[in-house]
C-alpha cells in the first residue's frame, strides 16, 4: 500500500489525469445508465395504453398478441385493454428530418421515440425527408390517416403545416390531430405543448408519450396571400374578432348503417331553406408607417385557451434607432427572433393588408424562407389545426386563466 502511494505521489500529474479520467467515464455511463431507464419507463407506459392487434418486434422489446375467436377479441399480453379483431388500427404517419439537430435527428427518433411509437399499438408509416421542401410536396400526395406526427425542428413544423394547407381537400385534413416531436436545434413549438426538461432524452419521450394520451389544444395559423399592386404605403388592418365556442370534438365511433342511411336520405330530401343574413360592414383602419422592421406573429407562444377574442399580433418597430441598438437588438433576434423591442408600436388585428409603393426593395421571412417584398394580405385563421399537448400543460394553461 506505501509503495502504491509513493507511485502516485511521484507521477501525480498522471494520477490526477487518470482520476479525472475516471470520474468523467462514470459520470458518463451514469447517464448512460438515467436515460435507458427513462426509455425503459416510456415504453412500459406506452405498453399499457396499448390498444394494438399487431406483433411488434423493436429490437430486445417483444410484444406478443393472443387471439381469443370464441369473444371475437384480441388482447396483447403487455396491455390491459380489449379491443374488437375486427377495428381497424389507427394510422400515424410521421415525417421525419433526419438532417435536423445537425444529422443526429434520425438516431435520436430510433432510440427514444420509434420503440413507444410501435409499442402503442399504432400503425406507424415514417417518411424521411431528403431535401429542404420535400415535405410540403409529400403532403399534396399523402393519404389518409388518423394522426401525423413531426419529428424535427421549427422548419420541419413548417414545412408540414404549409404542404397540409395546400391540398386541395385542406379543410378534411386540418381537422387531423398532429404530434410534434422536438428533434431540432431550434423546437419553439415545444415550449407550448410540454413541459421544460434540460434531458433530451425525457424531452422527447414525454412529446411521444403526450401524443399516445390524446390530450390537443388548438392553435392558430397565418394565412398569407397577393394583393394587387398600390401605390401607397400603408397597413390596413382589422380589429381582433370574436371568439365563438369552441366546436366538441368529433367522435371516432361510426354511426350503424341504418342511421346513416336516414341522415343521406333525410338531407337529400328536405329542400334547403334560405334566411337571409345581414352583413356587418368591416370596419378598415388605415395606418401610415415608416420602419425598419415589421412582423406578424400568432399568439401560440402565448397560449390562452380560454381568450373570446381571435387576434395576431403586429409589430411595428421604430424608424430610428442607433447602430449599437441595432447590433443589440440583431443579437437579441437571434435568440427570440419574434421578440417585439421596447419603445415598438403593437397592434392586434384579425386581419391585414399591407400595401407597398412600386419599386419598394427588402424581402419577407416567411416560414424561414426570403420572398421578395411586395403587397400581402395576411389573415389569421383562428384554431386551425389542433396539436397534442402534454395533460399536465393543458392543465397550467387553465389555471393560470382561473388564478
Amino acid at each position: 500500500m506505501a509503495k502504491v502511494l509513493a507511485a502516485l505521489r511521484h507521477h501525480w500529474k498522471k494520477s490526477t489525469f487518470g482520476a479525472c479520467l475516471l470520474g468523467w467515464g462514470g459520470h458518463w455511463l451514469y447517464g448512460k445508465h438515467c436515460d435507458n431507464l427513462l426509455r425503459r419507463a416510456a415504453c412500459q407506459e406506452a405498453q399499457d395504453k396499448s390498444v394494438s392487434a399487431d406483433l411488434d418486434f423493436l429490437g430486445s422489446i417483444t410484444s406478443f398478441n393472443i387471439k381469443i375467436p370464441a369473444r371475437g377479441l384480441t388482447v396483447k399480453a403487455f396491455g390491459n385493454q380489449l379491443m374488437p379483431a375486427t377495428m381497424p388500427l389507427k394510422k400515424a404517419t410521421v415525417f421525419l428530418n433526419p438532417a435536423a439537430c445537425k444529422g443526429k435527428a434520425g438516431n435520436l427518433f430510433e432510440k427514444n421515440a420509434a420503440p413507444i411509437l410501435h409499442l402503442s399499438g399504432l400503425d406507424v408509416t415514417v417518411v424521411k425527408t431528403d431535401y429542404e421542401g420535400q415535405a410540403k410536396k409529400l403532403l399534396e400526395l399523402m393519404e389518409n390517416t388518423d394522426l401525423i406526427i413531426i419529428a424535427g425542428g421549427d422548419g420541419t413544423v413548417q414545412e408540414v403545416i404549409t404542404g397540409l394547407l395546400r391540398r386541395a381537400d385542406e379543410a378534411a385534413f386540418s381537422k387531423i390531430p398532429i404530434g410534434f416531436i422536438p428533434l431540432g436545434k431550434t423546437c419553439t413549438l415545444s415550449h407550448t405543448l410540454y413541459p421544460e426538461s434540460t434531458n433530451q432524452v425525457q424531452h422527447i419521450t414525454n412529446a411521444t408519450l403526450a401524443i399516445l394520451k390524446g390530450e390537443t389544444v388548438p392553435l392558430d395559423v397565418l394565412q398569407i396571400k397577393e394583393w394587387p399592386q398600390k401605390h401607397q404605403a400603408a397597413l390596413m388592418y382589422l380589429g381582433p374578432t370574436e371568439r365563438p365556442p369552441e366546436e366538441p370534438e368529433e367522435k371516432s365511433s361510426r354511426p350503424p348503417l341504418y342511421v346513416r342511411l336516414y341522415r343521406r336520405l333525410r338531407s337529400y330530401w328536405s329542400s334547403p331553406k334560405e334566411f337571409p343574413q345581414e352583413v356587418a360592414p368591416e370596419n378598415w383602419e388605415e395606418l401610415k408607417l415608416s420602419t425598419i422592421e415589421l412582423s406578424i406573429a400568432t399568439r401560440n407562444r402565448q397560449l390562452d385557451l380560454t381568450r373570446t377574442e381571435d387576434f395576431m399580433d403586429i409589430c411595428i418597430e421604430a424608424e430610428s434607432v442607433s447602430k449599437g441598438e441595432f447590433v443589440h437588438r440583431g443579437s437579441q433576434k437571434m435568440r427570440d427572433p419574434l421578440m417585439c423591442p421596447e419603445g415598438s408600436q403593437r397592434i392586434q388585428a384579425s386581419r391585414c393588408i399591407l400595401q407597398l409603393p412600386e419599386g419598394t426593395e427588402g424581402s419577407f421571412g416567411i416560414d424561414n424562407e426570403e420572398y421578395e417584398a411586395m403587397p400581402v394580405e395576411v389573415k389569421l385563421l383562428p384554431r386551425k389545426l389542433r396539436f397534442f399537448c402534454d395533460p399536465r400543460m393543458r392543465e397550467q394553461l387553465l389555471q393560470a386563466v382561473v388564478q
